[in-house]
């Protein structure tokens, strides 16, 4: 059993249709096309529209994609793990949501929650499971309805989120692909800085916290700017040494979307060159826990068996890490 990896076998995204530009926000706050992508290289973002849409709806688009794309029956599923920010509730977790609209009878799942680092800390955990040898096809969900949480009266924190959602199959292989190794950590005195202040057990819904605003996303920009570079940079160049990966040997660099200018300075303290940096935030912002496979999916036609990929996630909490990967298909 210590032989089986955990691979990607499959990979399909949702993208809401509404694009918010740059332009439409310039009429909503105090912003320009030229502000925003100067600080975060942002275009435009998908924004969910439709009353009572929620996460499990684009969750539920990828997973129906996925299935029909891999020729996999809902029934083959036997795990489902959701990585969300935004669940559509406390409790049921949205797994359990995605499970009855996709159809899913024969698997058990749950939520993970870990900001922007949700997608590789949810990867990590599906390939010990798969590595069990008990679980022969795994769904993975990551994605987020930003939008529910975003201050749309904030101009530092309004221009950077959007909506996706993606889904992965996983299973296990005996060849030299997969999840290969992983460098995660968390410093909680990070917590002061990036957050959601209302929602939970310590301030629950009141007339108060609504009118305080404080069920949108908070973050102190410039402490999340330093340590983001520093942290992810740190974890991603560990990893290479671990493995002996030369920059011309690393195919690509898969950056968590959140600041191009910090997925910038992530690759120059790699020494990549820029083409070995995936990037799409200009057209779909952070989209948190779907910022990562969304490239691996825009991706996924470049990439060959056996290319080495680190994936490199930053988030609240403070949370961060590198996840080594070996492309499987």
């Amino acid at each position: 059993m210590s032989n089986i990896r955990a691979a990607i076998t499959g990979i399909d995204v949702f993208l809401p249709e509404y694009r918010l530009t740059n332009q439409e926000l310039s009429t909503m706050v105090d912003t320009s096309d030229e502000w925003i992508m100067q600080r975060v290289g942002i275009k435009e973002r998908r924004i969910l529209k439709g009353e009572g849409l929620a996460t499990s709806d684009m969750m539920t688009g990828a997973a129906r994609k996925l299935l029909e794309k891999t020729n996999t029956s809902p029934d083959e599923i036997d795990l489902v793990i959701a990585a969300t920010n935004t669940p559509d509730m406390l409790f049921p977790a949205t797994a359990c949501i995605v499970c009855d609209k996709v159809g899913i009878n024969n698997a058990w799942g749950f939520d993970l929650l870990a900001a922007c680092s949700s997608f590789i800390y949810a990867l990590e955990t599906v390939s010990k499971f798969v590595a069990s040898g008990q679980y022969r096809k795994v769904l993975l969900l990551a994605g987020d309805k930003m939008s529910a949480i975003t201050d749309y009266t904030d101009r530092n924190t309004c221009p950077l989120f959007g909506d996706a959602a993606t889904a992965l199959l996983i299973e296990p292989t005996f060849e030299d692909t997969g999840v290969m190794d992983k460098i995660f950590c968390v410093d909680g005195s990070g917590r002061h800085h990036l957050y959601m202040k209302a929602g939970g057990s310590q301030y629950p819904a009141t007339h108060e916290t609504v009118d305080n605003r404080w069920h949108y996303s908070y973050q102190d920009g410039k402490t999340v700017f330093k340590f983001a570079v520093s942290r992810m940079a740190d974890a991603a160049v560990e990893l290479m040494e671990r493995h002996d990966i030369a920059p011309e040997d690393l195919a690509y660099l898969v950056p968590h979307q959140a600041n191009l200018r910090i997925i910038d300075a992530v690759g120059r303290r790699m020494g990549l060159n820029t083409d070995k940096v995936m990037v799409n935030i200009e057209k779909y912002g952070n989209t948190t826990s779907a910022t990562i496979p969304l490239c691996l999916h825009e991706w996924e036609h470049q990439l060959k068996k056996g290319d080495k990929l680190i994936l490199a996630a930053f988030g609240g909490g403070f949370t961060w890490g590198a996840l080594y990967l070996k492309w499987a298909y």
